[in-house]
């Protein structure tokens, strides 16, 4: 099992597209065997669901996410868990004992503040058309 954790300082990054950095453990009867930061290099919204694809991730573990990212995870196969904060190894570890407490509808809210004027492009926060 290889899980992501959207990462900063040793915490869960609150926004998965604007993380610069993902903190990748590789588990293996329920316990973590290797963890390694990886740089995101840049990518943003869609392109991050592709570079966790490349590193062969099936779970992904970070606080907000909009819709666009999640539609792009889960076709790429990797199981969400959202809505989370704290310590990422701490995070990581009560997945394992499954313990983790989630949120299954989180939605990133930071685009809540559409209005006049405003237009997201095409960056996948899943609220704009």
């Amino acid at each position: 099992m290889k899980i992501a954790v959207t990462y900063e300082n040793g915490q869960i990054f609150q926004h998965f597209g604007h993380t610069e950095q993902f903190k990748i453990y590789t588990a293996e009867g329920g316990k973590i065997i290797h963890s390694e930061v990886v740089d995101t290099n840049g990518s943003g919204h869609g392109a991050l669901a592709g570079l966790l694809s490349a590193l062969h991730v099936d779970t992904l573990i970070c606080g907000g996410i909009g819709g666009g990212a999640q539609t792009a995870l889960t076709q790429a196969g990797i199981k969400l868990y959202g809505g989370v904060s704290g310590s990422a190894d701490a995070a990581v570890k009560a997945l394992l004992g499954g313990t983790l407490g989630f949120d299954p509808n989180v939605k990133c809210d930071h685009h809540d503040h559409h209005g006049e004027g405003h237009t997201c492009g095409n960056h996948g926060c899943g609220h704009c058309h």
